[in-house]
């Protein structure tokens, strides 16, 4: 249960303060139809990731998957790509919390945000913010799981409250179709470009620090699977009454200019006071750091294991995987993630800019995880597995196939620019092979051609794809999906038959199991 609330308290961070506003500004009163898409989407996935936590319980898991399955080379681009979609979750919590804090009702509150922007001195409070992340997980695991199980529970009653508030207060039927006003407004293209840009596919990521703290739980095999799953669907439900409320509760006049005019610095806090519900803006604007907060946290707890894990496949100094042998985690990943945060801060002021960039990216981290399971089966039917899914042969590649159409969806030039973003590290890559002396690099290689070959491809396809995703128009629309679709499923299965039994996971069975946590590290003797 701690474990799931950890999931939920990921996914009810700042996703639910500005998604639904996000959302229907993309894709109108459709919006709702593109959360159950979302979900649909990242349970398929989180469902081989949680298959492959049981089987590898340690901290920083999902960035130690794809090395076992596959090498080193693609091990790192999918570890770089997993951590660049985590690390930046941390600053847009605190830009959420400040951005919130520019409506309130005072007049130097007002100068926080600015044209879509964040002022200098909200980017100062907002670092402070982050900093109190890092401080809550600097004295260890056990003050952070008591600090982000009591946030997590206030995070339930502050959504439930605006469910019930907005729906019972002046909620307007009319703006879900009829009267003039279209159900999907700007065509079925746009509830598509919402899944992958508007902060759902975002919103749910959090699934992922059951996993990556899988090192810290007690039954791993029982524990990963009911957190993921349980967090994903608790969320959909909350998401989803939350996009009903949002759309219910904005004005028809307003409606009637369009969906996309709507300009909210904190929504929901905004029509609460539109409709005189002062006593649910003041709970709003209370959580607007409290559940960004909770995120925050546990995200900066989740990066350092990352940190420790790639440090673990020798792609980082040695010094980032020393465990604090009193607290058992990993202090100089922690100041690491929290530099890295300080300059997304500089580069992206604002809760909309950075959500569309860590959900492409997000995407991208997901993809190596049904191949890398698939391919286990396959070339390690020895290894145990205290949790196997049945149907996984369907689910894997409807996941890839998933993963695949959001990353095209997100729109030209946004795919292509984050599939760049994800190449960028592979000379600190080769720096380490070099040390290495380039140890098993041509098998390696020969492991990693599908993936070398998929992210220009998809790029390619973004940019000659239709209109309706940014494309120049040369593939017509709706064939330009079936062609994501159909070369996508053929990338699953060629990179499902290039894994191998690599060296990298014998030595993971080598070491001692339980030592494989921070927390267990630490109680080693020094």
């Amino acid at each position: 249960m701690a474990l799931m609330l950890t999931g939920l308290g990921s996914i009810i961070g700042s996703g639910w303060l500005f998604g639904a506003w996000k959302a229907s500004k993309i894709a109108g009163p459709a919006a709702v139809i593109a959360w159950m898409i979302g979900a649909v989407v990242i349970l398929a996935i989180a469902l081989a990731y949680a298959e492959l936590g049981a089987m590898f319980p340690e901290s920083g898991g999902m960035v130690r998957y794809a090395r076992y399955s596959h090498g080193s080379l693609v091990g790192f681009i999918s570890a770089w790509a997993n951590w660049i979609a985590i690390v930046s979750v941390i600053p847009i919590e605190a830009e959420a919390s400040l951005q919130y804090m520019s409506t309130w009702p005072y007049s130097w509150a007002h100068g926080l945000y600015v044209n879509g922007s964040l002022t200098p001195i909200a980017l100062i409070f907002a670092a402070l913010l982050v900093v109190g992340y890092f401080l809550l997980n600097y004295w260890g695991v056990k003050l952070f799981a008591r600090a982000n199980s009591v946030i997590t529970t206030f995070k339930f009653i502050i959504p439930g409250a605006t469910i019930l508030g907005l729906m019972f207060t002046g909620f307007h039927r009319e703006n879900f179709g009829g009267a003039g006003t279209a159900f999907a407004p700007y065509g079925w293209s746009a509830v598509l470009t919402a899944v992958a840009t508007s902060g759902i596919v975002f919103s749910f990521n959090g699934f992922q620090s059951p996993v990556n703290l899988a090192g810290e739980a007690r039954n791993p095999s029982r524990s990963i699977p009911f957190a993921v799953v349980g967090s994903i669907l608790l969320a959909l439900v909350i998401y989803v009454l939350l996009q009903v409320a949002y759309i219910g509760a904005v004005n028809p006049a307003d409606v009637a200019k369009g969906w996309a005019h709507f300009n909210f610095a904190s929504p929901f806090a905004e029509l609460a006071l539109a409709l005189n519900l002062n006593w649910l803006a003041f709970l709003l604007y209370v959580d607007a750091f409290v559940s960004p907060s909770g995120t925050g946290t546990t995200y900066m707890a989740t990066t350092s294991r990352m940190i420790y894990a790639m440090e673990r496949n020798n792609t980082l100094p040695k010094i980032f995987g020393y465990i604090h042998p009193l607290y058992g985690v990993p202090r100089p990943a922690m100041f690491l993630n929290l530099i890295v945060a300080f300059i997304f801060m500089f580069f992206f002021r604002g809760w909309s800019s950075l959500a569309a960039v860590i959900s492409v990216a997000t995407v991208i981290s997901y993809l190596t995880g049904p191949i890398s399971l698939m391919s286990l089966r396959r070339n390690a039917p020895d290894l145990k597995r205290p949790l196997h899914i049945a149907g996984m042969q369907v689910i894997a590649p409807f996941a890839f196939v998933c993963a695949s159409l959001v990353l095209y969806w997100a729109k030209w030039p946004l795919t292509g620019e984050i599939i760049l973003l994800m190449v960028v590290a592979l000379p600190i890559f080769f720096f380490y092979q070099r040390k290495t002396g380039w140890d098993g690099w041509s098998r390696d290689l020969h492991a990693a051609w599908w993936l070398i070959a998929y992210l220009p491809a998809m790029a390619a396809i973004s940019l000659v794809g239709s209109k309706e995703f940014g494309g120049l128009g040369w593939l017509p629309y709706g064939w330009d999906m079936l062609l994501v679709a159909l070369l996508s499923l053929g990338f699953y299965y060629w990179g499902v038959s290039a894994g191998y039994r690599s060296p990298y996971l014998d030595e993971c069975h080598e070491d001692d199991g339980a030592a494989s946590s921070p927390e267990a590290l630490a109680r080693a003797p020094v």
